[in-house]
């Protein structure tokens, strides 16, 4: 989903690009990794790639981490050789979710779940291969009009149910893919000509909210009864994989760049969903 957006945006603004999906480039290959990095010759290298599944990464982390943990360090390693920077996603689910304020870019991490102790593995090989040349992005809650992801998910289902029960006890901040996307080039740019320093960058839409009140949000904004959507606790959906309840980042390191944080996940969503009518 997000790979798909950075495409579009990245052609749209002029930059020469190659996106390479899971049929052309193994990033758990270092072999596959270097080869594709010496034939494209890139100034920068933005992964994308990365198992999402997060309850399916419950009952299998071995092979889960081979692709958000040792793919990365691959990436890192063939950047490191080539000369290339390195823009790497990552996420909220780094952190344990224990706390009641936007967590830092610096802030200790402790994962709860196992995807979330892969995506760790991820970024610590970027960061220690690449000390100046590589970039960990955190996002969380994406969405878009395309792709498997909840607000989608909300739409389908407001036409097909009477009400829908949502829980109400996660806390996170809905991101449009699109404006990522946009905020990845911006990053690149920066990182490029020396302006953007590297490590750690939390790029999540401004405010936060819970999954229920992004369902009523979605419901409202597409002209549905907000109150069909009844709220619920985590314990109930009786999940594999463990949930941060806390999953809200901090934006600070924006500064450091001379870039400026994401818009607020509200305005965003309307925005989404306009284009995705349109």
């Amino acid at each position: 989903m997000l790979g798909r957006e950075c495409l579009t945006v990245l052609r749209a603004a002029g930059q020469h690009v190659t996106g390479l999906d899971r049929t052309a480039l193994d990033v758990t290959d270092p072999d596959s990794v270097h080869t594709a990095v010496q034939a494209n010759r890139p100034a920068v290298v933005l992964n994308c790639a990365a198992w999402t599944a997060v309850d399916a990464a419950e009952r299998h982390e071995a092979r889960a981490r081979r692709i958000n943990g040792d793919g990365p360090a691959h990436l890192a390693d063939a950047c490191h050789h080539h000369g290339a920077r390195l823009l790497h996603l990552s996420t909220d689910y780094v952190f344990p979710g224990d706390a009641t304020t936007p967590y830092a870019e610096d802030a200790p991490t402790a994962p709860v779940n196992a995807y979330g102790r892969g995506k760790l593995a991820g970024e610590r090989a970027v960061l220690e291969r690449l000390p100046d040349t590589g970039y960990v992005v955190r996002t969380t809650w994406l969405h878009a009009g395309h792709g498997h992801n909840f607000v989608r998910t909300m739409r389908r289902l407001q036409a097909e149910r009477d009400h829908v029960d949502v829980v109400d006890d996660q806390h996170g901040q809905p991101t449009w893919a699109r404006d990522l996307a946009r905020q990845l080039l911006l990053l690149g740019r920066a990182a490029r000509t020396g302006r953007a320093p590297a490590g750690i960058y939390h790029a999540t839409s401004a405010g936060a909210t819970t999954w229920y009140g992004l369902a009523r949000a979605v419901f409202a904004l597409t002209g549905a009864d907000p109150d069909r959507v009844h709220p619920t606790g985590t314990a109930h959906l009786a999940q594999p994989a463990p949930r941060p309840a806390y999953g809200v980042l901090g934006h600070d390191r924006w500064r450091a760049a001379g870039l400026p944080a994401l818009p607020h996940w509200h305005d965003a969503l309307a925005r989404s969903l306009h284009d995705t009518v349109g």
